[in-house]
């Protein structure tokens, strides 16, 4: 087809030929159709300042195009789409997406006062919730009851996972690890079996020494034979007078065997130790540790420690915090009487002046021999103060966090503000403590307990010593012990490195998976990797 504009521009000739059909000549049959225009009404002045104005508007409209695609706006294939694009910035209007966020956060507010439907379908990810909201046209509000149900049932799974992560790592911190166990076994054999593992602690030269105060004595209670062996291995190592060291170590009839024949194989000479089992002292009698026996014995209180922990506790009206609080007062260990031996120094060592008393799940890291040194101003317990520091796990403790102020004889004898302090590292002076009526007290206060059902207090043998030792606690520098190793995951290194004694006190202790990588090499240097027995039992380094 062509097309052929008159001189004039008045007349279009079109002229069509057709392939199909051959005239007699050969030629194409010619097909002619003239049409008339009408007259011209735009002048060429008029259609020039048509062009020139569309020249000036063409750059403004490729710029704005171009903002609009680098501001994230999808793509247009077409100008209908470029124009829903850019008509309300052409047109000067304002973004509208904070009505649209205004008005979604009032649908928000609706649903959350509203009942959820019980037999709601959920969506199983967000990327399922999305589809389903292309397929099934969901409007805003059923978005925001779908949105609402779904986060309320990931809260309770989250909430459930915590409580049970809880109760796993309660039940981890109150067993005993397997090679752990083993060492004990095979030590005990060996004790049988062994004439060196029965030689008398200390030799029958060196037995003066237990009672000479010129010396510095430590008193060590513990079950563990692994845990007591690293004590023992620090203080010696990190001492610049081990020949001055002597070590009390008492443990229960069960572990006994283990115990003597670990240090009677593995000697730490200069240091002197004695090794003695809890039914090796005359003075641990029925009368003498009375309420002791009650709580060992009471059925009520063993079902409490060994009982099921979940049994009639409401978790939801509980934080996971509190509930693992609540776990750890109810450790198996505060119903032991190794436990509480430390309240009985005074009459299981009774030609001693002057001790200091760990617990087995510290590591001594400076030497202690200046504490010996330290003027107690005639109390009774060198203690670190735990109500000093910010942290609100170890060093902000007052007697609030151990007792129960609602109970009228609590509220009546105690100041909920009284600063707390802390057992693992104490210097005791026993000819102070041999002039006051500590023990009674702390008696006294333990049958209280006792009788109310545990509503005093509940967490172990702290509580009734705050009692039994207040007005005889002297404050020494917090250096000396640092606490807090086995429930912070975030203690600062630097601070451990200066401390003398670190005390994992808390679930994660350093002999358990649980524990924290980056505190346990502090504990495993004292370690004897090599020895045979450890090696046998597999207790490998981590």
């Amino acid at each position: 087809m062509q097309l052929h504009f008159s001189p004039s521009m008045r007349s279009i000739t079109i002229l069509s030929s057709s392939s199909n059909v051959i005239n007699s000549n050969g030629g194409g049959f010619i097909d002619l159709m003239k049409i008339k225009v009408a007259a011209r009404h735009i002048s060429y002045r008029t259609l020039f300042h048509t062009i020139l104005i569309l020249a000036f508007l063409l750059p403004f409209v490729f710029i704005l195009t171009a903002l609009v695609t680098l501001e994230g706006v999808n793509k247009c294939s077409s100008f209908d789409c470029l124009g829903r694009r850019l008509g309300p910035r052409l047109l000067g209007r304002v973004d509208d997406s904070g009505r649209l966020v205004n008005d979604f956060y009032k649908i928000l507010n609706q649903v959350n006062t509203e009942e959820i439907p019980n037999d709601l379908k959920l969506p199983d990810s967000f990327s399922q919730l999305v589809s389903e909201m292309k397929t099934d046209q969901y409007d805003a509000r059923t978005f925001a009851i779908m949105l609402r149900a779904m986060m309320e049932k990931f809260e309770r799974e989250i909430r459930e996972s915590k409580f049970a992560e809880l109760m796993n790592k309660h039940f981890a911190a109150s067993s005993v690890p397997k090679g752990i166990h083993c060492l004990s076994l095979r030590l005990t054999d060996e004790y049988s079996s062994n004439a060196h593992a029965r030689i008398q602690l200390p030799s029958p030269e060196l037995l003066p020494l237990l009672s000479d105060n010129s010396y510095h004595h430590f008193v060590l209670p513990t079950d563990n034979i692994l845990a007591a062996s690293v004590v023992v291995a620090s203080a010696v190592q990190s001492s610049l007078k081990p020949e001055k060291i002597v070590f009390h170590i008492i443990t229960d009839k069960k572990t006994y065997a283990g115990m003597h024949s670990w240090f009677a194989l593995n000697p730490v000479s200069p240091a002197i130790v004695e090794v003695r089992g809890v039914h090796q002292f005359d003075w641990l009698t029925r009368e003498n540790v009375p309420v002791l026996e009650a709580v060992e014995n009471h059925y009520g209180i063993r079902n409490y420690y060994h009982g099921n922990h979940i049994a009639g506790a409401n978790l939801s009206d509980t934080t996971p915090r509190h509930f693992a609080s609540k776990l750890q007062a109810r450790s198996p260990k505060y119903i032991s009487l190794l436990n509480h031996l430390r309240i009985y120094l005074p009459e299981l060592f009774p030609h001693l002046d002057k001790v200091v008393f760990l617990d087995d799940d510290v590591v001594i890291q400076r030497d202690l021999s200046p504490l010996w040194e330290i003027d107690l101003k005639g109390k009774v317990n060198g203690a670190v103060e735990t109500c000093r520091g910010e942290d609100e796990w170890v060093m902000s403790k007052r007697f609030r966090n151990y007792f129960n102020f609602s109970h009228p004889l609590i509220a009546k004898n105690l100041d909920p503000e009284e600063c707390a302090w802390a057992y693992g590292m104490n210097i005791f002076d026993l000819r102070a403590w041999r002039k006051t009526n500590i023990r009674e007290t702390y008696h006294s206060w333990l049958k209280e307990n006792l009788n109310s059902n545990l509503t005093m207090w509940k967490l172990g043998t702290l509580p009734p010593a705050l009692i039994a030792f207040k007005g005889h606690v002297h404050p020494i520098d917090p250096l000396w012990h640092m606490l807090g190793l086995g429930y912070q995951h975030k203690t600062n290194i630097e601070s451990v490195k200066k401390a003398a004694v670190i005390h994992y006190n808390g679930q994660s202790k350093p002999w358990l998976q649980i524990g924290f990588e980056h505190l346990r090499p502090f504990w495993n240097k004292y370690v004897n990797y090599s020895n045979d027995f450890v090696r046998n039992c597999h207790i490998l380094e981590t």
